[in-house]
């Protein structure tokens, strides 16, 4: 179902490189905001609409295991992820293991999908086609892997290498976590994993893409947003720094 009077706001939050725990616990305020006005809503004549947050950054080095993730696809011992100073987290999104580090575009949208649609396929589906078109923008062809989640360039191919994460959760029609978009970061902290569980497939970043050009995560993120808010059909609402 679709609310009769939906919100189609997104604001927008910026937290800027932040430690992945903490940015963990920021999307868990968000989304405990939206699901409180839910149950509020089921029980009162006059309904409040629920609002829509794309919060917007970068993690340091981490690596997060979702739940259908194996634990044998992080190839680091403990001692290892201290050496190289990263950390290591299982959470609560879909999706198996995967890596953030500076660098890398971060977006975690805490929407309710009652104020679009109610289809977490299509969902996935919008945020993959907002990171192809943005990569439109600077000249790189991307697609859908079939039966994968996320972008890919040359999909589909013996060349294939995925250029987007994506893993989600979602309760009563509210999503938390996102996607995670290669930019300039160091790829080779994915040797340490089995990306996604995928074996022997590679993964590439935007700068990768463009032989190594210039390009900065500000630089994509403006675009990446605008891209999402077009998808959703919905409009930019408040967007502000968020000091964490």
């Amino acid at each position: 179902m679709r609310y009769e009077k939906p919100n189609l706001e997104i604001d927008i939050v910026h937290l800027g490189t932040i430690d992945f725990k903490a940015a963990w616990e920021i999307q868990e305020i968000y989304f405990n905001k939206v699901v409180e006005q839910k149950l509020y809503n089921r029980n009162t004549e006059v309904q409040v609409p629920t609002k829509n947050y794309l919060l917007v950054c970068e993690h340091p080095l981490v690596y997060t295991l979702g739940k259908s993730g194996k634990e044998d696809h992080l190839l680091l011992s403990e001692q290892q992820l201290e050496e190289k100073g990263a950390k290591y987290y299982k959470i609560n999104r879909g999706g198996d293991i995967t890596h953030h580090g500076p660098g890398q575009l971060v977006m975690y949208p805490i929407f309710d999908l009652e104020n679009f649609f109610t289809d977490i396929h299509l969902y996935l589906r919008y945020l993959e086609e907002a990171v192809m078109n943005t990569l439109k923008h600077f000249d790189i062809l991307s697609g859908r892997f079939e039966g994968y989640t996320g972008v890919w360039i040359d999909a589909n191919k013996p060349s294939a290498r995925k250029i987007c994460a994506m893993g989600i959760k979602c309760s009563r029609w509210v999503t938390m976590h996102g996607l995670a978009l290669n930019v300039n970061n160091n790829l080779d902290f994915f040797n340490y994993i089995v990306p996604c569980g995928i074996k022997e497939k590679d993964v590439s970043s935007v700068q990768k893409e463009l032989n190594g050009g210039a390009i900065t995560v500000n630089d994509v993120s403006s675009i990446l947003i605008d891209d999402i808010i077009k998808q959703f059909g919905a409009c930019k609402g408040v967007e502000e720094i968020l000091n964490a």
